[in-house]
This record gives structure tokens, C-alpha cells and sequence, in this order.
């Protein structure tokens, strides 16, 4: 359990949903930093990178994340419970590397939806002392909810940049959405930066910071978009248009720069604009429907794409207005229906009506909409117990990220002490799936089941999928 005292304050959390970004510090007694970097000096010399084994290669990396500072930032901006992706990598950017432009991540080829309420955190951990001629990672401070930045090229981008710079043992935590680059190193020093991603497995319930006062405490006043961030950190669903000045119209959302059309999507999150929103949303939808999956600099893979406007509208008015909802689930046009789970996921257990709803559209013919009501049926929680039997289904789908989703409801499920033992056949057979992410999930999901088919099951996995960290091609006995 994180100690209260290493947990972020109000502030700190406040500035996070503004910059989109905190950096911590690993402080240790002994030289771990030190000990991180010559063995990673040893792997790129005698194997080069190793890319998601680079834990296991050099297990002092955990030692950082599990550090008290560390780990208390972590809970406070994912809540307890809180995973480490398998996904990680070690950049090196050696004296001479000529950077990178603008771009964002992807999320480990899945197909989430952007979203500035985040589920996803990215750490980036520097083992030695980076200075700015060293080719830190530079970032884009308070651009992150943005689709589109001035220019990806970074001699042309007219928005104010930060190089992170720190002492060896910088943590910094970031929305995943930032965008970010390596910068030019023009140093006689090889610079290497450790990125994990770290994930929320629960909706927000209540704050999991030290939570002490209501109010925002930045000198600068919330925008609409930080103030809703803000309450659904600490919990609390719906409008926030009763507090926001009015005269924000459906036009806004097509007018002025991009941080102004996204305040304008939160501020009009007020239930009386729900029907004019969901014809935005439908209009929208045919409008991306043949482009959703390009590729652009905030969307490199095709695989992540912004969250529509009018759905962030219709996410920001709150799961009253859920029952409004349900016949847009049946549109014609899929990518209303998978918005619409999406921003329904994104409701938490308060969306609990919606579940009858969501069960159906697991059966949905595109695989985009089955993946997002799943998910959503795992971070609606309690409510969805009913649905087990039709959550487990995905397991065998034919598409993997609608297997990867539905192994994750299953440990969602489970983390939460629902019975999820029937789940057990079915996550024995993601445990040889194709895709090595969903393999994951199905060892997340089995080793929270108090099951002893589950235990025996995912040791025996364990024990069979076991890296050896001291094998190399100079010694492998």
C-alpha cells in the first residue's frame, strides 16, 4: 500500500491536466542508476536492443518504478491497482543522433480512442544525468489533448517546447498523448531514456491523491476541458456547463484554434444539447468514416485516432443522459456506435444501464464496435457481472484487439472480486494467442482469480514463458 506521504497533492495534480506532464525523482542510497547504465551499456554493446526484454534483461529497472516516489505519483494519477504494459523500450540517442519530429504514440497497437480524460500514462526514466545538449526528450506543454500541432517538423512548430533535462533517477510521467521527440544530441555522451507505459485497470471513483480542497488551486482559472478532467479524476460525472460562461454554440466546434474548439466541446456538455449533438456526432462520423485509420503525425499507426468532437460533448454531460444514448447504439453507421460505447466506457460504473446495450453489440458486425462495448463492459465493473458469459465469447473472436479488450474485462472483472472463474477455458487459450499482448492480459486476468484452475494454469505459463536474464550469446549456459 502507497504511503499517503508520497502521493501528489492537489496541485501537482492540477498541473499535470494542464501541462500534461510531472517529473519525479528515484533517490536511492545505493548507486542504482549507475548499475542501470552499465549494464545497459553491456546489452546494446553485446546484443544490442532487446526491446520488451529489457526488464528482464536488467530487473534493477523496478527497482525505480517501485520506488516510493515513484510509485506514489503513479497511484495518484492511475489509482492503486495500477499495471506496468509488457511493453517497453530503451532509446539511445548516441553523440550525433539528429532527433526526431513531433509525433504521438500509439498504444501499443491497440485501438483506443484519444481522450483527455487519460487511462494510459508513459514513463520516461533517464539513468544518468541528461543535459539539454544530450538529446533529452523534448515535449509540447498543455498541446496534449490537441490533434494537430503548427508543423511535426520541429523547425517549423510555432508552439512553446521543453527539453526534459534531469539528474540520473528523472522520472517524467506523461499524459500519452503529449507530444513528444528526441531532441538532437550535440554532446560527446550517449543519452539513453527508458520508456514504460503504465495503465488504470478501474474507473475513477475518488480521488487516489491527497486530495484536500475542491477548488482550483493554479493561478490561471480551469479551461473547460481541465475542469472536467479535473472532476472526472476525483470522480464525479456530468455537466459542467452550469459553471462555464455561456454563448458557446454548436459552431464553436468548427471555429478558432484547436484548444478554443476543444473547450467548446466540454462547455457544451449540457443535456438540453444532446440531440443536436448526437446528429453532430452522426454527421461527424460518415464524415471520418473512410479516413479513421490514416496516419498522421498524432496517429501514427492508424490506430488511434482523436475522440470525435461531439462526443467529447456528449462524454462531458454525464451518464444521466444514458438512456438518450441507447438508440445510438443501433445507427447505421459504425463509427457512431463505437464512439458512443467508447464515451460510455469512459462513464465507469455509473453507466450501468447501458449494459444490456453493450452485450448486444458484442455481437456487432464491426470489430471496432465489439471491441469498445467490451471494453466498456469491463470498466462499467459490478454491473456487468450478468454479462460474463457474453464477455467471454470475445475471447475466441476472430479479431485480436477485440480479444485483447475482452481478456481485459475478464481481469477488470476479476480485480474487482467478481466471479470469473467460467472465464478460465477461454484465457487458457488466449495464453497461445498470436498477439503477445493478449497473452498478457490473459496471465493479468488469471492471476487475479481466486481459482486454483486459474493458479495452476497461469504458473504453468509462467514457468514455461521464463526469460532467463543472465543468457546472453557469451553465456548461454
Amino acid at each position: 500500500m502507497t504511503d499517503p506521504k508520497h502521493l501528489l497533492d492537489d496541485a501537482q495534480m492540477q498541473q499535470f491536466i494542464r501541462d500534461g506532464y510531472i517529473q519525479v525523482k528515484a533517490d536511492f542510497a545505493q548507486p542504482v542508476h549507475q548499475q542501470v547504465y552499465d549494464a545497459l551499456e553491456e546489452v546494446f554493446e553485446k546484443e544490442g536492443n532487446v526491446g520488451n526484454n529489457i526488464l528482464p534483461r536488467i530487473p534493477q529497472i523496478k527497482q525505480v518504478f517501485d520506488h516510493p516516489t515513484v510509485a506514489g505519483a503513479l497511484t495518484s494519477l492511475l489509482g492503486s491497482g495500477y499495471i506496468i504494459n509488457p511493453h517497453r523500450h530503451c532509446h539511445l540517442n548516441p553523440p550525433g543522433g539528429k532527433g526526431q519530429t513531433w509525433h504521438k504514440d500509439c498504444y501499443v497497437f491497440d485501438h483506443n480512442t484519444r481522450h483527455p480524460c487519460y487511462h494510459w500514462i508513459l514513463a520516461l526514466y533517464y539513468p544518468q544525468d541528461t543535459t539539454e545538449d544530450m538529446g533529452p526528450t523534448g515535449i509540447l506543454p498543455g498541446v496534449h489533448n490537441w490533434e494537430r500541432i503548427s508543423h511535426p517538423d520541429a523547425s517549423q512548430t510555432t508552439e512553446d517546447a521543453l527539453a526534459l533535462c534531469g539528474e540520473a533517477g528523472t522520472v517524467t510521467l506523461l499524459h500519452f498523448d503529449a507530444w513528444h521527440r528526441a531532441i538532437a544530441n550535440t554532446s560527446a555522451h550517449k543519452r539513453y531514456m527508458l520508456k514504460f507505459q503504465f495503465a488504470r485497470m478501474q474507473w475513477p471513483p475518488q480521488p487516489t491523491w491527497q486530495r484536500e480542497r475542491d477548488d482550483w488551486q493554479l493561478a490561471q482559472p480551469a479551461s473547460p476541458t481541465e475542469r472536467h478532467v479535473w472532476n472526472w479524476l476525483c470522480g464525479r460525472t456530468g455537466s459542467n456547463a452550469a459553471s462555464e460562461p455561456t454563448g458557446t454554440t454548436l459552431s464553436d466546434l468548427d471555429t478558432g484554434s484547436e484548444s478554443a474548439r476543444l473547450d467548446a466541446a466540454y462547455a457544451l456538455g449540457a443535456p438540453d444539447n444532446l440531440p443536436v449533438l448526437l446528429d453532430r456526432l452522426r454527421r461527424e462520423a460518415q464524415e471520418v468514416e473512410d479516413r479513421i485509420e490514416d496516419k498522421t503525425p498524432d496517429n501514427a499507426h492508424g490506430t488511434n485516432p482523436t475522440a470525435l468532437r461531439a462526443a467529447q460533448a456528449i462524454e462531458a454531460i454525464g451518464p444521466d443522459c444514458t438512456p438518450q444514448l441507447l438508440d445510438g447504439l443501433n445507427d447505421a453507421h459504425w463509427p457512431v456506435r463505437a464512439s458512443l460505447c467508447d464515451v460510455i466506457g469512459l462513464w465507469g460504473s455509473a453507466a450501468g444501464d447501458a449494459v444490456p446495450s453493450l452485450t448486444i453489440l458484442l455481437d456487432d458486425e464491426h470489430w471496432w464496435v465489439r471491441r469498445n462495448a467490451v471494453e466498456a463492459l469491463g470498466r462499467i465493473g459490478h454491473a456487468s457481472g450478468p454479462a460474463l458469459p457474453d464477455i467471454v465469447s470475445t475471447l475466441g473472436d476472430e479479431d485480436r484487439r477485440v480479444r485483447r479488450a475482452g481478456t481485459l474485462a475478464v481481469a477488470q472483472l476479476a480485480q474487482r472480486g467478481i466471479s470469473t472463474s467460467d472465464a478460465v477455458p477461454g484465457l487458457m487459450a488466449v495464453l497461445s494467442d498470436e498477439d503477445r499482448y493478449n497473452r498478457f492480459y490473459a496471465h493479468l486476468a488469471l492471476g487475479h482469480m481466486d481459482d486454483e484452475t486459474a493458479r495452476a494454469a497461469l504458473l504453468d505459463a509462467l514457468f514455461t514463458a521464463r526469460w532467463c536474464s543472465l543468457t546472453t550469446s557469451e553465456d548461454r549456459y
